[in-house]
This record gives C-alpha cells, sequence and structure tokens, in this order.
C-alpha cells in the first residue's frame, strides 16, 4: 500500500477521507507492527518473547481453550472485543462462532453506544434518522454532545454548505471545539447536565405552546407522563445545574420552536455519564414535541446503523446465541476479581485495547497481571494489553482483508476487499478463529468459513440480497428503499403499535430512578473538577496511538488553572479514589471552569506514570444499558514540584 485517498463514488465521502487513516501506512509498515506469533517466556510485562510459529501458536492456545473449558466449563473463557469501526467479518463472524460453540461466557458491549442504543430503541424501535447528505436542506442544526471535526469530518463540509445556503448552528458541549467556536449559539454545559436542560426544553415547548399536538396525537403515546416529569425543570434551575446562561437557553428554545427544517445530531459524549441513557431519550424526544419530523432535514441522526438493510450479521456467525451468563466489558476489572462459578480462567482480546480504554485502569493492569489468567492478545501492533500477554498473535488492518460493513452515520454498505498484501505473517479473525474452530472439533460440515462465502451466505439471506449484491458490483449499496428516506415519510417507527414511545414502559423500570430522574453531579470538596475525555482527531479510540509522539496533557480552564497556580506545560498530577496520573498542563479557553480534559485514547507511554484518563473512572455504570460512565470522573490536580 502507498496511497489512501477518498471515493468520488459517495456523496459524503467525495473524494477525501479523515486524518487518522491518511496515516495508515505508518500503522501498517511501522515499527510496531506484529508479524509473528509470540509467547511469553519472561514475567507479564517484561517484555520477553519467543517468536514460533503459527501452528505451534494455535496448538498451544487452541490446547489451553480445552483443558479449561474441560477442567471449569466454556464459562471460564471471556472473549474480549470491540471494534466498532470494523464490519460484519472482523467483528462477529467466526470468532462469535468459535466461542458460542465453547459456550463461552458473553460479553456485554458498553464502551459506547450502550445507553444510546436503549433510549433510541426504546423510543423509536428500529429507524433511522435523517441521513447526513440531507443536513444542507436544514434551517437550524443542534449537534449535542459531538465533535465532527475530530469523530466524523465528512459531516462538517455538509454544515458549512447548510450554513452558507442561511442554516443556523447550536452546539451543546462543555468544550469550544472548533465547530462551537463558530457556532450560532454554544451551550457550555457542565458533563451529566445535558438532562435537565433537555427536560427544560421540552417543558418550555408545552408551556409556549411550541408543541405540535396533531402530531403527536398522531405519533406518540406517553406525551403527558413526559409533560409532567419535564415540568419539573424550569430554565432557571436546568441552567443552574447546568452551569450556562438562562438567557442562552431561552435563546436556543426560540431558535428551535421557529426553525424548520431542525435537525439533531446527539453525540457520545452525552452518554457517558450517570444519567447517560435518559438524557439520550430527552434529546431524541425533542423532534416529535416539536413536530420537527415529516420534512426532508428535520428529526435526528444518530449512526444510522438502524438502516433496515434486510441482511444480519448472525448470518455469518452460524450459531445461536447460548444462554451463557454476560459480563459488562465497562466492569471487566471488577470480574476478573469477583466472578466465580467458575473464575474467568482466559481471556481472549480481539479488536480492542482494554488497558488503555477500559474503566478502573489501575485494577485491570493489576489484574492481567496475575500469572493464573491466560490472556491472548490478537492485533495489529504491540498494544499496552498485549504487553500483558500470554500469547500474542498478529493480525491483518483492514486493507489486508476482505470486510462487508456498514457506512458509520451514511446509509452505506462496502463490499471492501482486501488490497495489499499482508504484512508479515499477519491473520484476519477469520482465519485464527477458523483455525481455532478446526483444532478443537467445533467445525459442522455445511459452516460457511471462507470471507467469499460468509459474504455471499449473508447476501444470499436477505429478500434484497440480488439488488445488494448488484449495487455493491459497482461499490456500494444502500438500504432497500433509498439511502435518503425521511422520518415519519417514508420510515416510521418499529415499535409495539408503530408509536414514539415517549416514557416506554421497559425503560422506566430499568433506570434506576424510573427515566428522567436526574441524579446529581458527583462531584466533591475533595474532587471538584469534572474529567472529560473526549476523542483525539488523530487517532480511533487507542487506534494509531503507539504514532502519537507528543505527551498527553490536561487542558485546564485559565480560572482553574491559576487557583492552581498551574502554567502551561508545568508537571502536574490528577487524582481521586480510583488512580493517579502524571503527565503535562495546557491552560485554554476552550475548556469551561469546573472541567478539564484528558483525551482518550492514550497509551501508557504518554503520561509520566504509566496510567491515563481511564484510571481515575469509576467501574460505576449509566442508568441504562450498562453503559461506561467515563464523564463521571471528578478529580483535583495540582502542579508537581
Amino acid at each position: 500500500m502507498v496511497e489512501v485517498t477518498g471515493d468520488r463514488r459517495g456523496p459524503i465521502t467525495d473524494g477525501f477521507i479523515c486524518g487518522k487513516v491518511r496515516k495508515i501506512a505508518e500503522h501498517m509498515y511501522g515499527e510496531d507492527r506484529l508479524t509473528t506469533p509470540l509467547v511469553r517466556t519472561g514475567p507479564k510485562g517484561s517484555g520477553r518473547w519467543s517468536a514460533v510459529s503459527w501452528d505451534e501458536a494455535l496448538d498451544h492456545v487452541a490446547g489451553r481453550l480445552a483443558a479449561i473449558r474441560g477442567r471449569a466449563g466454556g464459562e471460564a473463557i471471556l472473549p474480549y472485543h470491540y471494534g466498532g469501526s470494523n464490519g460484519w467479518l472482523t467483528e462477529g463472524a467466526l470468532a462469535s462462532r468459535l466461542f458460542r460453540r465453547l459456550g463461552a461466557s458473553n460479553l456485554e458491549r458498553t464502551f459506547c453506544a450502550a445507553a444510546t442504543t436503549a433510549a433510541q430503541r426504546g423510543l423509536y424501535g428500529v429507524m433511522p434518522g435523517v441521513p447526513l447528505e440531507d443536513y444542507v436542506h436544514a434551517r437550524l442544526i443542534v449537534l449535542w454532545g459531538v465533535n465532527p471535526s475530530a469523530t466524523g469530518i465528512h459531516l462538517v463540509p455538509v454544515i458549512e454548505r447548510a450554513r452558507a445556503a442561511g442554516a443556523k448552528l447550536v452546539v451543546v458541549d462543555p468544550r469550544a471545539t472548533p465547530l462551537a467556536r463558530r457556532a450560532d449559539l454554544h451551550l457550555a454545559v457542565r458533563p451529566g447536565a445535558d438532562l435537565p436542560v433537555a427536560l427544560a426544553v421540552i417543558a418550555a415547548l408545552f408551556a409556549r405552546g411550541h408543541a405540535d399536538r396533531r402530531f403527536l396525537d398522531a405519533h406518540a403515546t406517553g406525551v403527558d407522563a413526559l409533560g409532567v416529569r419535564a415540568a419539573r425543570w424550569s430554565i432557571d434551575d436546568a441552567a443552574r445545574e447546568a452551569g450556562i446562561d438562562a438567557h442562552l437557553l431561552d435563546r436556543f428554545i426560540e431558535l428551535y420552536a421557529a426553525a424548520s427544517p431542525a435537525v439533531i445530531r446527539p453525540g457520545w459524549g452525552m452518554e457517558r455519564n450517570r444519567n447517560g441513557g435518559s438524557a439520550i431519550a430527552a434529546v431524541l424526544a425533542l423532534p416529535a414535541i416539536a413536530g420537527k419530523f415529516g420534512v426532508r432535514g428535520g428529526g435526528y441522526t444518530m449512526s444510522n446503523g438502524d438502516a433496515r438493510w434486510t441482511i444480519t450479521a448472525e448470518t455469518a456467525i452460524g450459531e445461536p446465541a447460548p444462554p451463557t451468563r454476560t459480563i459488562n466489558m465497562s466492569q471487566i476489572s471488577r470480574a476478573l476479581a469477583t466472578v466465580r462459578d467458575p473464575r474467568i480462567e482466559c481471556l481472549f482480546v480481539y479488536n480492542c485495547n482494554p488497558v488503555v480504554t477500559a474503566p478502573d485502569q489501575r485494577a485491570l493492569v493489576e489484574q492481567l497481571a496475575r500469572d493464573d489468567l491466560f490472556v491472548v492478545v490478537h492485533d495489529q501492533v504491540m498494544t499496552d494489553t498485549a504487553q500483558l500477554a500470554d500469547v500474542v498473535l498478529p493480525a491483518t488492518t483492514f486493507l489486508e482483508h476482505r470486510d462487508l460493513r456498514r457506512g458509520y452515520g451514511t446509509m452505506r454498505l462496502i463490499d471492501a476487499p482486501a488490497v495489499a498484501a499482508p504484512v508479515g505473517q499477519s491473520r484476519s479473525n477469520n482465519q485464527l478463529f477458523g483455525a481455532l474452530l478446526d483444532r478443537l472439533g467445533l467445525t459442522r460440515a455445511g459452516d460457511a468459513t471462507s470471507d467469499d462465502d460468509l459474504v455471499a451466505a449473508t447476501l444470499a439471506a436477505s429478500p434484497h440480497g440480488a439488488e445488494l449484491r448488484a449495487q455493491l458490483a459497482h461499490g456500494f449499496a444502500a438500504p432497500p428503499g433509498g439511502p435518503n428516506r425521511i422520518p415519519f415519510v417514508d420510515v416510521f417507527p418499529d415499535t409495539s403499535d408503530g408509536k414514539i414511545q415517549l416514557v416506554p414502559e421497559a425503560l422506566d423500570r430499568a433506570a434506576p430512578d424510573g427515566l428522567y430522574t436526574y441524579r446529581p453531579d458527583p462531584r466533591s470538596e475533595a474532587y471538584p473538577l469534572a474529567l472529560i475525555s473526549p476523542a483525539l482527531a488523530t487517532q480511533i479510540s487507542s487506534t494509531f496511538g503507539q504514532l502519537r509522539k507528543a505527551p498527553g496533557q490536561l487542558e485546564l480552564s485559565p480560572g482553574d488553572a491559576a487557583a492552581r497556580g498551574i502554567h502551561t506545560g508545568d508537571p502536574v498530577r490528577i487524582w481521586n479514589d480510583h488512580g493517579e496520573v502524571e503527565c503535562l498542563a495546557k491552560v485554554t479557553s476552550e475548556v469551561r471552569d469546573g472541567v478539564c480534559v484528558l483525551a482518550k485514547g492514550l497509551w501508557r507511554r504518554h503520561t509520566r506514570n504509566g496510567y491515563t484518563a481511564n484510571a481515575l473512572v469509576p467501574p460505576a455504570v449509566a442508568d441504562l444499558g450498562g453503559q461506561a460512565t467515563y464523564n463521571d470522573a471528578r478529580v483535583q490536580v495540582a502542579r508537581r514540584p
């Protein structure tokens, strides 16, 4: 591979790609790339390895898996994986088939979108949102807890085209992100206070006669119940809790009520706290209350994974999920320490780097360092997690294997072939897990095993398979019915009664204190600052982190820095009851008082003491979905001598 550039066949990519992927060559061919299987020969973390053949490595891993299963049962094995940017062959397929047939413990994937998915499905079921290309039609665009400049760069030109045509932009974010600095209105809410803000907006829409009663009567249930719960929050009370000017919140309400089309793009930042599910649900209720659906460019957009493709990842897996126990990936340190009957004896990590992405980092490192925990890591580079493994297996990158994937945000399906030769002895997930299925005697007659067979079976299982295949031959496919469907014109909720459930009973029962109930900020006198860990514009979570040369920096507001005698470049200590991080300070007006920022995805090498932001994240979960509460970290900061 010598160059990567954007495909002009897609209306969103339109010839350019994000800077993260432009450096894929450095990732593929850099000094950190794994090229051969490795077996640990010294203490965990010592960096002492022996290079072995794939046959030796596979025999060793299969032997240990069989022994653990025979002695303690399949649930003593836990696959640990994420890979939100991967397709159905890399995340799922033969890997899921193997662990299901082993009877392994199931992993509840909760780093991202868990609370959001619960809220969205509860209110709307499976319903796609506004296509990104339709943002050009909007007269008001609201970015709530999302920073497209770092996490979805292809939306930025669309927003700029809409603004050139007269659209206004509102950004709700604790930071002055690039788009927030250019927005017509920026609400710098405290982390975790999105819920009272959204409820105050709902209450005002009802009170001021801006609620679309005709739409609600036809398409929603739970209207009065939501109104009662929202009425608990006045504009003044919500603004006080969020630390914003009440006049700015009032201005937002009037802007939103008056604009049509108006579209809200919520991000994952809003769900990363104790109130995350209720906050997302309240924001997603706004277009229903204000009657913003039914016009092109009006409504909301999530990742648009709910595009009703009529195909499913289950076809490639080819094995039903067994009724085994479920482990929340966000509480992995606690699970490794406390789960029994059976205890977890094997952690098999792929598509993930938990040492620098999972909460409660210090405890997790201690658990992974145990000699009685067999850790296997399949990855492209020597990650911080791989450093603590017993066996490390080299994996292919997305350019070195075929994958079938849906667009992120865009309603497109892509059949991406391998375009580069695998580096060294690296193997794809399907090659690895297919070989383990064979060695463990779990392959069955009729199983689809090759990438080609898995893609063919997946498409053949769809009633629109022939249509999708024909479109894919020309680059990408759109969902049946097209990619630019209008919510409440072309698509509707697929809830039990076909209506929006504004207060779904299941979510109301699931939330600890009931849906839309605000749990106060956990800050204290000892730990007064909210630490948030947003994405870097140069990485996909921790992916590409090995290429980062700059040290990690804690961003502080000028006020908070002055109160502590801290200047840019000073060494600082950030701490709470869960851990401590030592790094450098950066004083910036882009961060509001009471908030500090240490980006997610940093590796241990990027800080002075080898710990990162997730060392300060509590292992608690949000109100819905078992969601990790990264933004509920409350800390103190001091300058180090």
